[in-house]
């Protein structure tokens, strides 16, 4: 399938889950995550999820990490006001997170944290296929920041469904995960 295709079937998808089906999927993806053969981290950069879309909740991966990571920096990003990049902040109990143009929560301001400072991104993704590429919401900011991390950067998807065969429409600007996570498996690439 495209991306395109993708996108749209797995919005579906998510609409059609229910609250104690997530639940049981978020718990099982915690404990697979756990399982992952990860080096000590100093930055870990995530996404906000977004109930609305029912997107998988980022922080009891967090949690877990920051327990095994003492000292952990957690990094959240921002759309610049150009909107076509993210610029990515230290978040801690301070933060104060709005509302972007897309409806997606984001520090209102804070200390920057470099790119090449970040050793691991949980990358938001609606799909994902078995070479590891991923279908986001279509604006491409994930592809344009990793592909300025450095080339160890650890990129790690979250997914409540299990990997597509092939994305048909993938091209060189599509960065694939090392890991993806879903209820069932880890899919190393």
């Amino acid at each position: 399938m495209t991306k395109k295709e993708l996108r749209d079937t797995y919005k579906q998808k998510r609409t059609l889950l229910g609250e104690a089906e997530t639940g049981k999927m978020q718990d099982l993806i915690l404990i697979r995550f756990q399982q992952l053969p990860l080096p000590f981290l100093q930055y870990l950069h995530t996404y906000l999820p977004i109930d609305m879309r029912k997107e998988v909740d980022t922080w009891p991966v967090v949690e877990f990490l920051k327990f095994s990571n003492p000292g952990l920096n957690i990094v959240v990003p921002g759309i610049t006001p150009e909107g076509n990049s993210m610029t990515h902040y230290l978040y801690d109990e301070h933060t104060v997170l709005i509302k972007n143009r897309y409806h997606i929560m984001e520090p209102a301001g804070g200390e920057q944290v470099s790119n090449s400072d970040i050793d691991l991104v949980l990358v938001p993704l609606l799909a994902f296929d078995e070479r590891g590429n991923r279908v986001g919401y279509g604006k491409g900011f994930y592809d344009r920041f990793l592909a300025q991390c450095r080339k160890n950067v650890i990129k790690v998807g979250l997914s409540f469904f299990e990997a597509e065969p092939l994305i048909e429409d993938t091209d060189e600007f599509d960065i694939p995960l090392t890991y993806c996570v879903t209820p069932q498996k880890i899919y190393e690439f």
